[in-house]
């Protein structure tokens, strides 16, 4: 009986791989002579039966260099690594095998991103409860108010915007508790944004494009927004001692164009006082 590689075909006389040609790991039966076959019985020559498709190849042996392990296929010396000439049979083993192939839980992938997970997670609890609004992000807040030639903070040392809490305040004072209205900073936005308009198109600046009241964070919800604009003409900013004086003619001026819809029909109001070339422009919004 002699056995052959099934790799190169180098005989073998035992079944004793790998094989000294090209270091395979495995023979196959090379020569079978009849008085050593048991046809019968399904058996080799030495009694043990050759089970129905399959092949038993044994163990399977590599060659390891005998001083830093590395191994190699065939016994072809010198070491690839390091150069050694001494290279030794060693079954082929798989250990550590099943912990290398093993697949790390989602839990393991995500650990190193769990801090930016928490942020984001914290950034979404803010807007979705209200305490920041997404008018902070670019793109997602309420239109920008249009360029327009004079002032909305300060003119001639009177302060426009405590000038607008005073004009809230002295219509809060003429309407009934019932009629009370509350100030809405994005009603007051919207007012802004609408005086800046139409100052812009008074002095021939140029003509925006107008603004949906609801791209502005008021809280009228479903209920219509309206907008009473007004101009001052009569004098000169420079002409009003104070903010107070100069809320007082504001509201002079609204009394006598819109009268009772100043006072009832609505819940929120919002206004800004806008100076340019010396005129007052005032855009008041409700709902």
């Amino acid at each position: 009986m002699k056995w052959r590689c099934t790799r190169c075909g180098k005989p073998h006389a035992a079944n004793d791989p790998p094989c000294d040609e090209c270091g395979h790991n495995a023979f196959e039966k090379a020569i079978v002579r009849a008085d050593e076959t048991d046809v019968e019985s399904g058996g080799d020559s030495d009694g043990e039966p050759i089970p129905s498709g399959t092949v038993e190849t044994g163990p399977e042996y590599i060659w390891a260099c005998t001083n830093c392990g590395r191994e190699h296929v065939r016994n072809t010396p010198p070491c690839s690594r390091c150069g050694n000439p001494d290279l030794e049979k060693v079954e082929q083993t798989y250990e550590g095998l099943e912990s290398d192939l093993e697949t790390p839980s989602w839990f393991e992938v995500a650990k190193p991103y769990l801090p930016i997970f928490a942020g984001i997670a914290v950034v979404i609890a803010l807007f979705a409860t209200g305490i920041v609004s997404l008018s902070v992000l670019p793109g997602l807040g309420p239109p920008e108010p249009p360029d327009a030639p004079g002032d909305g903070s300060e003119a001639a040392g009177i302060d426009l915007e405590a000038t607008e809490g005073e004009i809230h305040d002295r219509l809060e004072a003429e309407r009934e508790p019932s009629e009370s209205r509350t100030y809405d900073d994005g009603l007051a936005a919207y007012a802004e944004y609408e005086n800046r308009m139409r100052v812009a198109v008074e002095f021939g600046e140029r003509e925006p494009d107008g603004a949906d009241p609801d791209e502005f964070d008021h809280g009228c919800g479903d209920a219509s927004v309206v907008g009473a604009p007004a101009t001052l003409t009569d004098a000169s900013i420079g002409e009003y001692a104070n903010e107070s004086a100069l809320a007082d003619a504001v509201v002079n001026k609204l009394d006598s164009l819109y009268g009772d819809e100043m006072r009832t029909g609505y819940d929120a109001e919002g206004v800004d006082v806008h100076v340019a070339n010396g005129d007052v422009f005032v855009s008041y919004a409700a709902c």
